[in-house]
């Protein structure tokens, strides 16, 4: 269902004045990228691409040029049946001559963006942004796999240009911190001149796999919550669904979106960008929700600041307690000694009429035979330090016992754990790359109990799962045995997240044959491929629960709200669309400066939900940031806007907004600002 969203790293807003994008990438994630800025934002894009495989070679996959070509054909085809069929059903073309210049036909839906250029380069090198045009851009993206490359990249792009905006791709958050503050210095030293608030906007770093992973790791649960949590904002969403008696779903603040009509359909499919009517409608009136009776929802529940002060959740399996280092019987026997020993203190206490502490002083003397014979005392003395001896002689092998098992646990703590014996209710995680990982942790952080599977035994995961104490079995997942060591018969959930598609197909499917009922989450590319594997799996198996998610889908978004610097603050995926919430100026939108809250409301496109009442001059760049002043710092946002309320320029507000919405203020903005 719905989970936690992460914190995505601040951008100060700005308007992107000129110039060009140029996305630098090796994977889905700059194809994704390049097409979110040329379709949705009207940008001119140059992609940069590393060389493909031999041409020559038919049976060889397409090379990434081919791939971006194939996507950008397939996104110009969509969007000419979204029009409506207008112009003569033009879409994107390669120059014969191979030249890496993908054009467009005279159908161009985005005045002023001529095509789209890629390019292959082995490295970003200074010769090879001189060429795709980085000196005089706007924005750079850099999202390769590899952080050094990334890095590199980014020293020297900024060296080339130090007024360009930088969006990084870095899975080591910390690392991501500071070279963040290096960047922003470097552009402050070589452009004195540059503007505060556009060099707060010059670098930021995001990891597709933090923006991802809350999602993905959603899916397995049930009744959980969408929350996006940005440094000191926090906001919370909930999936909500239909009352059986046919009344509307409760609203809590405000309805975000409608989920899909088909839902309950076993012949449905998750609703995504070209689902038409039937699909999740971001965003609705007050009359479409009134209408949609039959279909869930997902509300804007609470919105609050985030205590500052709070202490990070403790992961579980940090620490050693002595439940994971001595086993169960020794720590019961232990306690049944410790009582003896109370027991034989106390009865010398009323026997000999002696002090509690000197009797306990002799029972401990009597129990490690270093106390003289009680020839001399009374019977009872006497029967009491034999019983002390017996004691001490059962004490000997539980010492034994407890450092063998110590050792033992030291052992095994650099081990990986197999799936316990009596293991049910838990989840099963396919894959521990950089999307597995985070997910791995997110679900823990949850409580919820995980098995991983993972075919290489140095995969990147694979450390976090053994400090977490997190079962883990090695092997392919589509060979037999494999899901059964997993315990997938007993699992609530099976989240699929390796690089591969059809490896994530194949075991869903193996899953499914052995559990019909288990709810599946697969990680899938291609939206069209996705939506037929959902569609056949409810048509065979209509009472699970199937969704499937693209990681470049989920994370493209944010990457190109980054480039065209806006304070992107999070975002939330609804079935297989994306919505965003930002951080607006009214400034300068004709759509926003003047009008109410009502008024300013357009269904499908944007939402105000609060306004920043931070007078101007105390404003921080970062809306999101922790306020340092306590509650009487005149810092706030107000949520419970009146619809009234007009908005004026000064004022700066906190949306939700779906991709097109939000490149639709940024491109009116951008008109006004020329008329101007």
């Amino acid at each position: 269902m719905l989970g936690h969203v992460p914190t995505l790293p601040h951008q100060t807003q700005r308007t992107t004045s000129g110039g060009h994008m140029v996305v630098c990438g090796d994977d889905a994630l700059a194809r994704r990228l390049a097409v979110e800025l040329r379709y949705v934002y009207g940008e001119r894009v140059t992609l940069l691409l590393p060389p493909g495989r031999d041409a020559g070679h038919a049976d060889l996959p397409l090379t990434g040029r081919g791939r971006a070509a194939s996507l950008f054909g397939r996104m110009s085809a969509a969007m000419n049946r979204n029009l409506g069929g207008l112009g003569n059903g033009g879409g994107l073309s390669s120059d014969s001559d191979g030249s890496g210049v993908i054009t467009l036909d005279g159908s161009d839906t985005n005045a002023g963006v001529e095509a789209v250029r890629i390019m292959e380069a082995a490295e970003p090198s200074y010769e090879t942004f001189e060429e795709a045009g980085v000196e005089s851009a706007a924005a750079l993206a850099l999202v390769y796999e590899d952080d050094e490359r990334n890095i590199r990249a980014a020293l020297t792009a900024r060296r080339l240009n130090p007024r360009l905006r930088l969006v990084i791709r870095l899975y080591n958050r910390k690392l991501g911190q500071h070279l963040e503050t290096l960047l922003d210095q470097a552009a402050a030293v070589a452009a004195p001149g540059l503007d505060p608030a556009a060099l707060d906007a010059s670098t930021t770093v995001l990891s597709d796999a933090d923006t991802a992973a809350p999602a993905l790791a959603a899916t397995a649960l049930t009744g959980s919550s969408k929350v996006i949590q940005a440094e000191g904002l926090l906001l919370r969403a909930a999936e909500r669904t239909p009352p059986e008696d046919g009344r509307a779903a409760d609203p809590g603040l405000c309805t975000l979106a409608l989920l899909s009509s088909t839902t309950h359909d076993p012949a449905g499919a998750e609703g995504s960008d070209s689902s038409g009517d039937e699909g999740p409608l971001l965003l609705p009136d007050a009359r479409q929700v009134a209408a949609a009776t039959g279909r869930g929802t997902i509300v804007l529940e609470t919105v609050s600041r985030a205590d500052p002060d709070a202490p990070p959740p403790r992961m579980a399996g940090r620490g050693a307690p002595l439940s994971r280092i001595f086993s169960r019987r020794l720590r019961w026997s232990a306690l049944g000694v410790g009582l003896a020993v109370v027991a034989l203190a106390v009865a010398l206490t009323l026997t000999t009429d002696d002090t509690p502490l000197h009797a306990a002083y002799l029972t401990l003397l009597d129990l490690f035979a270093m106390g003289d014979p009680a020839t001399d005392d009374p019977r009872a003395r006497q029967i009491i330090q034999l019983l002390s001896g017996v004691a001490g002689l059962m004490l000997l092998p539980l010492l034994v016992a407890a450092v063998l098992e110590a050792f033992g646990s030291l052992r095994t703590a650099s081990s990986l754990r197999r799936p316990p014996r009596g293991l049910s209710g838990h989840v099963v995680l396919l894959g521990l790359g950089k999307i597995g990982t985070r997910v791995l942790v997110r679900l823990r952080e949850l409580g919820i109990p995980v098995v991983c599977v993972e075919d290489d035994p140095d995969a990147r995961g694979i450390p976090v799962a053994r400090r977490l104490h997190v079962p883990v079995v090695i092997g392919d997942v589509t060979q037999e045995g494999v899901l059964e060591a997993a315990k997938i018969d007993r699992s609530r959930a099976l989240l699929a997240l390796t690089s591969i598609d059809t490896t994530n197909l194949e075991a869903a499917l193996y899953a499914r044959s052995v559990k019909p009922d288990l709810r599946v989450a697969l990680r899938l590319f291609d939206d069209e491929f996705a939506t037929a594997v959902y569609r056949t799996l409810r048509t065979a198996h209509p009472q699970a629960v199937t969704r499937s998610r693209s990681v470049s889908h989920l994370a493209a978004p944010s990457f190109a709200v980054a480039m065209m610097g806006r304070q992107i603050l999070g975002a939330i995926p609804v079935e297989r669309k994306v919505m965003l919430f930002a951080v607006v100026e009214v400034a300068g939108h004709p759509q926003l400066e003047g009008r109410t809250v009502q008024q300013a409301f357009q269904a499908g496109a944007w939402r105000v939900l609060a306004l920043d009442a931070t007078p101007p001059e105390d404003r921080r760049p970062d809306l999101a940031a922790p306020v340092d002043g306590g509650p009487d710092h005149p810092s706030g946002l107000v949520w419970d806007l009146h619809p009234g309320y007009v908005l004026r320029p000064q004022d700066r507000v906190v949306i939700a907004a779906t991709r097109r919405g939000l490149a639709e203020l940024l491109r009116r903005r951008r008109v006004s600002s020329v008329r101007t």
